[in-house]
């Protein structure tokens, strides 16, 4: 019986960490950008809206996501700083920036969800309107933007948790993009013409004869 060599067929290699460093951070690059953006987009929506009564009249209000509350728009701008900065920083400050990024998130979604449910600025409004410093708006509802407001915060937040778990994986800025600081090497003086002018008073300023052998 002729003898049978059995060849073992190759095993899949598993995923090294330079494979979870790159997936990890597309993921927490899409996540921060879009969570930022979505913030940003739904302060500006209108998040309340109600009435006030002016000379026997009902006056329609409505009052915008900045202003009931600045907190999301700022910590949103803080959080894509944070994002950014993770790259120039290595070790300790990378971890310090991370944290900065997961408590912008979760400042960002506590703040908008805070904000759902306030009238203060409605009720600030219904003052104005009406000239009556103790005016309330009434028919108070609110929109759902706060809460997309929240879902943009909690992108920021896994953006940051994404960063404080597999940051040490991510590249950081390098200084190759500074010039180098070796001196260029000098063009070598190209040899004296004792033909010219000039060359001929020199010769004669030394005593030499331009015109012997």
């Amino acid at each position: 019986m002729e003898g049978v060599t059995a060849v073992p067929s190759p095993r899949p290699e598993p995923a090294g960490p330079s494979r979870t460093g790159r997936t990890s951070l597309a993921a927490a690059l899409l996540s921060g950008a879009l969570g930022a953006a979505v913030t940003l987009l739904a302060t500006r929506q209108e998040w309340s809206e109600g009435t006030a009564t002016v000379a026997g009249g009902a006056f329609p209000l409505t009052a915008q996501g900045s202003d009931v509350t600045g907190v999301p728009a700022a910590l949103a701008v803080v959080g894509l700083a944070a994002l950014v900065a993770v790259f120039a920083v290595r070790r300790a400050g990378r971890l310090a920036v991370s944290a900065v990024l997961v408590l912008s998130g979760a400042g960002t979604v506590a703040a908008a969800l805070l904000g759902a449910s306030d009238s203060t600025a409605l009720d600030e409004k219904a003052a104005q309107a009406s000239g009556d410093a103790s005016a309330a708006v009434g028919a108070l509802s609110h929109t759902a933007w706060p809460y997309v407001a929240a879902v943009g915060g909690l992108l920021l937040l896994v953006a940051g948790l994404l960063a404080l778990r597999y940051g040490r994986l991510w590249p950081a800025m390098s200084g190759r993009y500074e010039r180098g600081g070796a001196p260029r090497p000098r063009r070598a003086a190209a040899p004296a013409d004792p033909d010219r002018p000039e060359e001929l008073w020199k010769a004669l300023d030394r005593g030499e004869d331009p015109t012997g052998a």
